[in-house]
């Protein structure tokens, strides 16, 4: 058993009576809450490595440091990466980038550098060849979801001309001209949030 270091808090509760929530965090707990602490590290990687983890990261919604974490974090899969980095030429043009990261992954990073002797760079630069793949992918949903998005303009064209008809012939209380007010709204609401998916993904067209 780790050692465990006790911390009490004192809690007011209702009736104005007090108690103490203990609150017992062991050795192991505590290098694992250590572990994800962010640090800040440099890498030279080349310019589409790092525009691939940049898109990605936008594509899935997540940030550059969960990507990041997610992974170098596989120790196993990163012994597998140095074991081939002899078939890899570290490229002349790279530029210096600072990344956050979690201080587990550093820490993994550079046990799996200096058992293998390759260099870190080399490691980040063979593991984010293996998102190339899903960027492929993510680029395809991308033109797909271009093509839904010009049908929806389409629909709300239409959808504008029945509201212009319901505007012109009907008075605003009457429950079909609600019906088809409720109704431009929400494909309105619908259209925008699919542009806006559609144009955080406009960098991937140049990758």
């Amino acid at each position: 058993m780790g050692k465990k270091v006790i911390f009490a808090m004192e809690v007011t509760m209702a009736k104005e009576k007090t108690s103490f929530l203990s609150i017992e965090i062991s050795k192991e707990s505590t290098q694992e809450l250590l572990g994800r602490q962010s640090v800040r590290t440099t890498f030279k990687l080349t310019e589409k490595s790092i525009d691939a983890l940049s898109i990605l990261a936008g594509q899935l919604g997540i940030k550059q440091k969960s990507l990041f974490d997610h992974l170098i974090d596989d120790g196993s899969v990163l012994r597998h990466l140095a074991r081939e980095s002899d078939q890899f030429e570290i490229p002349q043009q790279r530029m210096a980038k600072t990344y956050v990261i979690s201080r587990k992954t550093l820490k993994n990073l550079e046990e799996v550098s200096t058992q293998y002797q390759t260099p870190r760079d080399a490691l980040v630069e063979l593991s984010i060849e293996r998102i190339l793949p899903l960027i492929a992918r993510e680029k395809e949903k991308h033109e797909q979801r271009k093509k839904v998005l010009e049908k929806m303009n389409t629909l709300f064209d239409e959808a504008e001309g029945v509201f212009d008809m319901a505007t012109q012939r009907l008075e605003s209380e009457d429950p079909v001209y609600q019906r088809v007010l409720q109704m431009i709204k929400t494909i309105n609401s619908c259209r925008e949030e699919v542009e806006s998916c559609v144009e955080r993904g406009r960098k991937i067209e140049e990758f």
